[in-house]
């Protein structure tokens, strides 16, 4: 059975629930015995040596757990002598069966079913008569990892999630991120270390504080494992919607791995892991989310730890925090002298330009522009998450940047590479297919500027699109078309992004015209300013204040100057202004002639009514 076909057998169970159940609350019963019917399939192979082992331990006085860990040969177990299948040949007791089944299983997983609130949900269904026949439909699906492996799984656990997220009317991108989205990120993540990943036995870290259903974790999994099998990957992460975590603390069991390191609650305000530092880290946090929930929390930390904390740069307006997440994960980078850290978020267009000189985002941004942090930036298609159709970029950031890069910033417009999907699954339009990723990813591996040029035949139909990088010969344009070239990546040096805010004044007059002086202190026989002739100019960092000034401001005021005392610095990203193109407009006689054969014409239909 595939995964598709798979999904939508498990997602049947709720033509059993239709009545007694809101559509909304499907997925309360689903989702948990999704895992429970993963989790006693896993277990069934080693479930006779674990039953033996804990006989043996049970009267020693003894934790068993390590023992029953390695009979399992996994990070759980359970001690219980049923399995779901011996649960429906006791149709009366089924429900007290259960809740003793789920009580066998080690801490970790009961601990996933307690967040599921699965407890309540098996007496609601056995109080409408439902429970019987949900656990006889999920016996009839085998769910060994021999049959349905990690990966599959995975995308099972997706579905599912991104339907009972549609019935309950939330925003699926707060419980996942698309597949392939992902991979770009992961991809971007891991290019540049090919070398060292490939080694034999290598162990690496890497941390989601957005782990949703624990997604970019398994994907970054899989990714180092197919390149390299004797890798491995030490998973981290912190989710705070309990279904999710649940789920993705589940996955992380059954791929054995350790799931002290998934951690619930929220990670700005509780940070689930505290002090530690990573090799990696992915995350999609929540776009355009309030934080004034956890305000309070935050303002202290900044306010007291300052830099020591996770929030020194500054705080970015409470109806965003998206900059709070990569503050965080800024202060979970390891040491470059240790190895440094890579990390990929999602970012909405927001932070990139939000906020002026001396506001809590352009602080941020200029804290990691200026300790040359920031590697790249990549422009997604709109129409990518299921939530949202707005525009999304990939922020990549190291402390551990190769030598080509040092001091400079790569910007790359991917907008452009994507496929329309056949079937739309809410917002999400669009999807972005292996070629179009690992052609950004050499993009960025390469970290050459390059434009991509559309070649059109004489009536304006496309014919080809090719990358052209810096210094190839652009593609061969036949006679009567034309050639569209648009730039595709660009390298700029951080100072690009900076600008100083001066602020000009302008002489205050009297009601005779005459300039007002000032008559004592530092202002004594200097001209007052007119607060309602005041203004703001941006000037480049790369351009002298006073050059700037002369050259843009005097020769419109002359009697103007500088208020140096109110200079700031400001950061800011103009991502598409760095990729427009000026497109001149058609001439006027071609338009003229347009319009005149379109007169013409109706005006021939209008004589042939008349006729």
């Amino acid at each position: 059975m595939n995964q598709q076909a798979l999904s939508s057998f498990i997602w049947s169970v709720a033509d059993l629930l239709r009545g007694d159940y809101k559509q909304a609350d499907y997925g309360k019963v689903i989702l948990p015995f999704t895992v429970l019917r993963r989790l006693d399939c896993v277990l069934e192979p080693t479930r006779a040596a674990v039953l033996a082992e804990f006989k043996v331990r049970e009267g020693m006085g003894i934790d068993p757990t390590p023992f029953l860990k390695r009979q399992s040969g996994l990070s759980f177990f359970n001690t219980s002598d049923i399995d779901m299948k011996r649960l429906i040949n006791d149709q009366d007791n089924i429900a007290q069966n259960l809740h003793f089944y789920i009580q066998g299983f080690s801490k970790e997983v009961r601990d996933i079913f307690e967040r599921f609130e699965f407890a309540a949900q098996v007496d609601r269904l056995a109080k409408a008569g439902l429970l019987y026949m949900v656990t006889e439909k999920f016996i009839r699906i085998n769910l060994n990892p021999s049959e349905v492996d990690s990966h599959q799984m995975g995308l099972v656990f997706e579905e599912l999630i991104r339907r009972f997220s549609e019935l309950s009317n939330e925003t699926a991108g707060e419980h996942f991120t698309p597949r392939e989205v992902i991979s770009l990120m992961v991809h971007l993540l891991f290019v540049e270390d090919d070398e060292v990943l490939s080694k034999p036995g290598v162990i690496r870290t890497i941390y989601d504080p957005t782990a949703g259903t624990g997604g970019m974790l398994s994907v970054a999994d899989e990714y180092l494992v197919e390149h390299n099998p004797n890798a491995r990957l030490v998973m981290h992460g912190q989710e705070l919607n309990d279904e999710s975590y649940a789920i993705c603390k589940s996955d992380m069991l059954i791929k054995g791995q350790d799931v002290t390191k998934i951690a619930p609650g929220n990670t700005l305000s509780e940070d689930g892991h505290l002090n530690a530092k990573f090799d990696y880290m992915l995350s999609n946090p929540p776009f355009g989310v309030e934080w004034k929930k956890v305000e309070g929390v935050v303002r202290k930390e900044h306010e007291q730890q300052g830099f020591n904390g996770r929030f020194g740069p500054g705080l970015p307006r409470v109806s965003d925090g998206s900059l709070l997440f990569l503050m965080h994960l800024v202060s979970k980078m390891r040491p470059a002298v240790d190895g440094g850290s890579r990390f990929a978020i999602v970012l909405n267009g927001s932070p990139l330009f939000t906020g002026g000189a001396g506001s809590g985002e352009s602080e941020i941004r200029r804290y990691v522009l200026e300790n040359d942090l920031v590697e790249a930036i990549v422009a997604l298609p709109t129409d990518m998450f299921y939530n949202t159709g707005i525009a999304t970029y990939v922020w990549v950031l190291t402390n551990r940047k190769p030598s080509n890069r040092k001091g400079q910033v790569q910007l790359i417009d991917g907008s452009s590479f994507w496929q329309k999907m056949r079937k739309s699954l809410g917002s999400k339009r669009k999807m972005m297919s292996d070629a179009d990723i690992n052609e950004i990813t050499k993009l960025f591996g390469e970290c050459v500027e390059a434009h991509l040029a559309t070649v059109f035949d004489p009536k304006g139909k496309e014919l080809t699109r090719q990358v052209v990088r810096s210094g190839e010969a652009e593609p061969a344009v036949p006679e009567g078309g034309n050639m569209k070239l648009v730039p595709l990546s660009r390298i700029l040096p951080n100072q690009a992004f900076g600008y100083r805010a001066i602020t000009v004044e302008r002489p205050l007059r009297d009601e005779a015209g005459k300039i007002v002086l000032g008559e004592r202190g530092k202002a004594k026989g200097k001209p007052q300013p007119d607060s309602t002739l005041r203004d703001t100019e941006n000037v480049p960092l790369v351009d002298e204040v006073e050059n700037y000034f002369e050259r843009e401001v005097l020769p419109h005021a002359p009697n103007a100057w500088i208020d140096h005392e109110k200079t700031r610095v400001g950061y800011e990203i103009p991502f598409n202004r760095h990729f427009y193109v000026f497109e001149p407009p058609r001439p006027l006689e071609e338009i003229d002639a347009e319009l005149k054969q379109v007169t013409d014409r109706i005006r021939a239909m209008i004589g042939e009514l008349s006729a």
